[in-house]
């Protein structure tokens, strides 16, 4: 039995991952701290504040996993410095808070074109956080980079309606993936024995293992 830890619970991935996470009988404990309250749902200790870091430091029992699906956009979070501070801040606060638990895996959504060394803002803060990871040296990190995410959310993206046709028809990678589709190959990773070390999954890796094919 595992115990586990994820951010990012209400938004689309996560949405889903924590209802697999639920039904999935090899987890006997999951913490799910968020901004806003998830609802009671039985089996979940949901921490909420409006400052994550403030509901992350409430979990203090044990984890062996840890969970990141926290995703915005600039436009969705009002400022570049609101997007850092949700995109690469609050990420890397969830997985010193799996350290201080104990956790030895993370597995993370990150983005296609995430580069350090991007010229393009949204691309380059995914890179950072990714390098922030790897520096911290888990014994296992597991990093998602997905294409444009399809499935239903609670708050319309303009950019996602008005691409997402496009994105459809695109080849290997920017391909658009369904977010359950990533949700299943996070759960899928986590429950997986691996050898030690960082794991980067791409977006058309990800189709594939979503499918049974990888």
């Amino acid at each position: 039995m595992s115990q586990v830890l994820i951010t990012g619970a209400t938004g689309l991935v996560g949405g889903h991952l924590l209802r697999m996470l639920i039904q999935e009988r090899k987890f006997n404990y999951i913490a799910a701290p968020t901004r806003r309250p998830l609802g009671d749902i039985d089996g979940v200790f949901n921490p909420h504040d409006p400052q994550l870091t403030d509901a992350l430091a409430q979990v203090q029992d044990p984890v062996d996993i840890v969970f990141c699906c926290l995703g915005t956009t600039k436009r969705e979070a009002g400022s570049k410095e609101a997007f850092i501070h949700a995109d690469y801040t609050l990420v890397v606060d969830t997985a010193l808070t799996g350290k201080r638990l104990g956790a030895k895996h993370m597995l993370v959504v990150s983005a296609i074109g995430a580069n350090a060394h991007s010229p393009f803002f949204y691309n380059k803060v995914k890179g950072k956080m990714e390098e922030a990871l790897i520096a911290q040296q888990w014994e296992r990190l597991t990093i998602v980079r997905p294409s444009m995410l399809l499935g239903d959310r609670e708050k319309h993206r303009f950019s996602e309606s008005l691409f997402a046709p496009v994105f459809r028809l695109l080849p290997g990678n920017w391909k658009s993936i369904d977010a359950r589709d990533v949700a299943q190959v996070m759960l899928k990773e986590a429950l997986t024995a691996a050898p030690p070390g960082t794991t980067i999954i791409p977006s058309a890796k990800l189709r594939e293992m979503a499918q049974g094919e990888g």
